[in-house]
């Protein structure tokens, strides 16, 4: 066959060699993909950007899953490793991928408490939406756990105040009912009302995040509440 044009020359070469590899990723031993998969989840909880890197250049994807369907992104964000976390993301791993547990990475920094690792996620479309396995958004358990930083990272987003979980708690009920009362909770409360949450939702039992923090004699807390609770009634008659 005689080519006469030197880019179709050239398109040529690239095809010819191309071709062996394509044929040989295709016929991936299913032992050599098991060990990449295998090793991209332990480079993910470990950090390990080099291997990361090696094994994306070989064909390995992000988002493969252990067997409880953690991906490596999933694993560096339950280890805080956050150069791991951007570089995952930056080659198209999902922050709403979610574990057999119901946890996604989104959801399971908010719990952790890694603010950093939810700014770097944001640019990335974290469902504001998605609930964990108790039916709570990523609020509840930063909000219960003290994460204080972590809630000001979700306020700035859209995400829904008042979403109300399975076991019929706000953030700010969760607050009352389960945290220590403290001074981190406290500050908490105060900008999560700040933001607009509402203090006289009532769970199942008919108590708001105020009656609880009362029974429990969180004094502090239950002042925040009462005087936000007093604002809401002001406003109202007026």
């Amino acid at each position: 066959m005689q080519i006469s044009h030197p880019w179709l020359s050239f398109l040529l070469a690239v095809a010819l060699v191309a071709a062996p590899a394509a044929a040989r990723a295709q016929k991936m031993d299913p032992d050599d993909a098991e060990r990449q998969r295998r090793e991209m989840l332990d480079a993910g909880e470990r950090g390990d950007l080099s291997t990361i890197n090696r094994l994306i250049t070989v064909g390995t994807k992000v988002d493969v899953k252990d067997e409880s369907l953690r991906t490596p992104l999933y694993m560096a964000v339950l280890k805080n490793r956050i150069a791991a976390v951007r570089l995952l993301l930056a080659e198209g791993a999902s922050v709403n991928a979610s574990a057999r547990d119901l946890d996604t990475p989104w959801l399971l920094a908010a719990s952790l408490g890694h603010a950093d690792i939810l700014r770097a996620m944001i640019p990335y479309g974290p469902d504001l939406t998605i609930h964990n396995r108790f039916g709570g958004t990523a609020l509840i358990p930063a909000c219960e756990k003290g994460h204080l930083e972590a809630v000001r990272v979700l306020l700035d987003t859209a995400i829904d105040l008042d979403n109300v979980n399975n076991l019929g708690w706000t953030c700010l009920i969760e607050i009352a009912y389960l945290s220590d009362g403290g001074a981190r909770v406290q500050e908490i409360a105060r900008l999560v009302l700040a933001a607009g949450a509402k203090p006289a939702i009532k769970d199942k039992q008919g108590k708001t995040a105020l009656d609880h923090a009362e029974v429990r004699k969180l004094d502090k807390l239950a002042a925040i509440l009462r005087g936000t609770a007093r604002k809401a009634v002001a406003g109202a008659a007026k």
